[in-house]
């Protein structure tokens, strides 16, 4: 069996900088924690026995680079992920969108979709989802394969719901989805607001104008460098007076944009002062 810390420091310093310079994916801000144990569940489930091994077969082997790529960015999500984030987003913010003619929304690391499909109830059930556009992105196009199709696994529907009804939802959460066996498809209608696209966060640029932005549980893996350049991205993102949802373990305290924000709530929400 292999053991847990099976590579180095010093060797994910090397593998990234072959990574970066051979394909242009850059993770060499990312976290070294968080890093090293993916690189190591990849190596044990992958039975690759040593760093050169590794090393030697993402150089050789362009698929194998790519089940790299998403294993890397991999991140767990569900619906109505902390319900009472939902809540306020629901009773407080999405009043304040409404008066805009059409609201913006940009999903950042989206992951399988689970959020931005969310999104949409909320939306829909605020009588909004007509007058608005869910951007949802991630690095990893195999995640937003799941999420264009919007399929998702029976067993996980019970805490999907009850994470709904957490966060404010009165409807019958069945009415979103049609089950199949031990699948669940969700309506086609929650996709038609929903613009899903490869983005990445450490080299890619604004792409829009927003006035909401979520990144929630995504920032937890980049060191502060690479925190304080998505923060920025963020604010050149981000119209005056909308705002920047992010997950219950980030903050923008302390960083370079926080002047430009205030707190609203205590789900880690901020709203973008007015500035000239």
């Amino acid at each position: 069996m292999l053991g847990y810390s099976i590579i180095k420091d010093h060797e994910i310093d090397i593998l990234l900088e072959d990574i970066y310079r051979d394909y242009g994916y850059d993770f060499l801000q990312y976290s070294r924690a968080s890093m090293k144990r993916r690189i190591n569940r990849i190596m044990t489930n992958d039975r690759l026995a040593s760093f050169a091994e590794l090393r030697f077969v993402l150089k050789d082997n362009p698929a194998f680079l790519q089940h790299f790529v998403e294993e890397i960015t991999v991140n767990l999500t569900e619906m109505f992920r902390d319900p009472l984030f939902f809540r306020q987003l629901r009773e407080e913010i999405l009043p304040q969108l409404g008066t805009y003619p059409l609201i913006r929304v940009w999903i950042a690391g989206c992951s399988t979709g689970e959020e931005a499909y969310s999104m949409s109830i909320l939306l829909k059930e605020a009588n909004l989802y007509h007058k608005s556009l869910i951007y949802a992105t991630d690095i990893n196009p195999r995640v937003l394969d799941i999420a264009r199709n919007g399929v998702y696994p029976l067993s996980q529907i019970k805490s999907f719901s009850e994470n709904y009804i957490e966060s404010g939802g009165k409807q019958d959460f069945s009415k979103y989805y049609t089950a199949n066996y031990e699948w669940a498809k969700f309506n086609a209608d929650l996709k038609q607001k929903m613009i899903l696209s490869t983005h990445n966060l450490v080299s890619d640029t604004s792409f829009n104008s927003f006035q909401l932005i979520l990144c929630r549980n995504v920032l937890i893996y980049f060191n502060k460098d690479l925190q304080e350049r998505v923060f920025k991205l963020f604010d050149a993102s981000l119209e005056n007076l909308g705002y920047l949802a992010l997950g219950s373990k980030e903050t923008i305290r302390f960083s370079g944009i926080q002047h430009n924000f205030t707190p609203v709530g205590d789900q880690k929400i901020w709203k973008k002062l007015y500035t000239l």
